[in-house]
């Protein structure tokens, strides 16, 4: 039986995540986030497993993170935590991580849009730089998502794949998408996203900046 343990698991994209393993799968999910009994509503007790922790406490996550298949984790926006989460990792025997990162963080967003994003959130790309190393350089199997701006909508659940060294030009994506990327990769484990680093956005979404805005 396959384990995912989901880091992060009240964000919403985690929440579309379990929802659609769940659904579309027989895995059994460790679901680990703060306060996580008062803020997480599960639904199958016998799959959804709940841990309270913090990214920042290697004790805290060890139980989650032990015997899992798959890591997946919700937020990228702390170096500290990253250490953490793959220190934990290693001491645990687990090697499969799937993060999710933000855009520009290799300046791979060309254009207007590009000027825009940079403009918008240039420190945090900074700072997601440095979590996406500490990821790449480590020993773990990693598959770092490089996510442009989210949205919700119910039903749009389409994404593209964009290589590392592509332009990432798709200014939005839903969270549903990126939730369905996630089970998707859990499902067929393709080793050309492993040890990689991707960039994720909605087709045909080349705007100067998100719909959105």
């Amino acid at each position: 039986m396959t384990k995912v343990a989901i880091l992060g698991a009240a964000g919403q994209v985690s929440g579309y995540l379990i929802k659609d393993l769940l659904k579309n799968t027989h895995a059994d999910l460790n679901l680990l986030a703060r306060n996580a009994k008062q803020r997480l509503n599960v639904t199958d007790p016998k799959r959804e497993h709940v841990f309270d922790g913090d990214f920042n406490d290697e004790k805290s996550l060890l139980p989650a993170i032990k015997g899992a298949d798959y890591v997946y984790v919700d937020n990228m926006s702390s170096p500290s935590a990253t250490k953490t989460i793959v220190k934990a990792m290693d001491d645990a025997g687990t090697k499969r991580i799937i993060c999710m990162n933000i855009l520009g963080t290799r300046n791979e967003v060309p254009g207007k849009f590009g000027k825009w994003n940079e403009m918008m959130i240039g420190p945090s790309i900074r700072k997601h730089t440095k979590t996406a190393k500490i990821i790449e350089n480590s020993d773990l199997i990693y598959t770092n998502m490089r996510v442009t701006w989210l949205y919700n909508k119910d039903g749009d659940t389409k994404y593209e794949v964009t290589a590392p060294g592509e332009p990432l030009k798709s200014a939005q994506i839903t969270r549903q998408a990126v939730a369905k990327f996630v089970c998707d990769l859990i499902q067929c484990d393709k080793s050309s996203y492993q040890c990689k680093s991707i960039g994720l956005g909605e087709p045909n979404t080349y705007f100067d900046k998100p719909s959105f805005y």
